[in-house]
């Protein structure tokens, strides 16, 4: 019997389009668009924007930073010894901030440069403040003061548009079938949505086959 060679799936790396005009809007997320928008007039110079995994809260910072001049750094990667660098165009971004994961006096430091020069700070997590364990106390009183702004998880029209957009992203043709099979199939979040059209990408790579209806379902019965 011939042994046919398993087709491999090479994995390119897709560009997602962060610009104000890519950006979907909702329910879900008009509170967190209206901030963007309306800076300068925050209500404080430092704020919170909150919401699940995937839920384009890298994606409205890339909107405030390309409109305020920010620089965009990951929490985790923020030290004492770079602050001020961080903070030289008067503007910042602090992404995905999450416990355990960043350091503390860093961040401490960071805000308390912040208010000196009337600096803007945004910070991106998963969470809102309140629900972080924080080992500084000076830090956590701080953080649980701040403004708090948060995108819900998504309605379902917000939830159709995003898998147009996140196959659109990867260069996928669907048809209104094959969304209304995923809307229906799969759990409304973010997360689930980016991580069932990544699948679909990949499987239609691997098999060589379109993305249509047959090929998601098989997918989602493999699941």
């Amino acid at each position: 019997m011939a042994v046919h060679p398993r087709q491999l799936a090479f994995v390119l790396p897709h560009e997602e389009s962060l610009t104000r005009d890519n950006f979907l809007e909702g329910p879900a997320n008009e509170a967190a668009l209206a901030l963007i928008e309306a800076w300068p007039e925050w209500p404080s110079r430092t704020m919170w924007l909150a919401g699940p995994d995937g839920a384009g809260k890298s994606h409205l910072a890339a909107i405030w930073a390309d409109t305020s001049g920010a620089r965009i750094t990951a929490a985790h990667v923020l030290a004492a010894s770079n602050v001020p660098a961080s903070l030289a165009t008067g503007a910042l971004v602090v992404e995905d901030l999450r416990a355990g994961d960043f350091d503390e006096r860093a961040l401490f430091h960071l805000l308390n440069l912040a208010r000196e020069d009337a600096a803007f700070v945004l910070i991106t997590a998963r969470e809102v403040p309140t629900a972080l364990e924080i080992e500084l106390k000076d830090l956590r009183s701080r953080l649980r003061a701040l403004p708090v702004v948060s995108v819900l998880p998504p309605d379902d029209q917000l939830f159709r548009a995003l898998i147009v957009k996140l196959c659109a992203d990867r260069q996928l043709a669907v048809d209104e079938a094959v969304v209304t099979y995923l809307a229906n199939r799969i759990e409304r979040s973010y997360a689930a949505a980016r991580e069932t059209v990544a699948l679909l990408d990949r499987e239609a790579l691997r098999l060589g086959r379109p993305v249509n209806r047959a090929l998601a379902a098989e997918i989602l019965r493999k699941g």
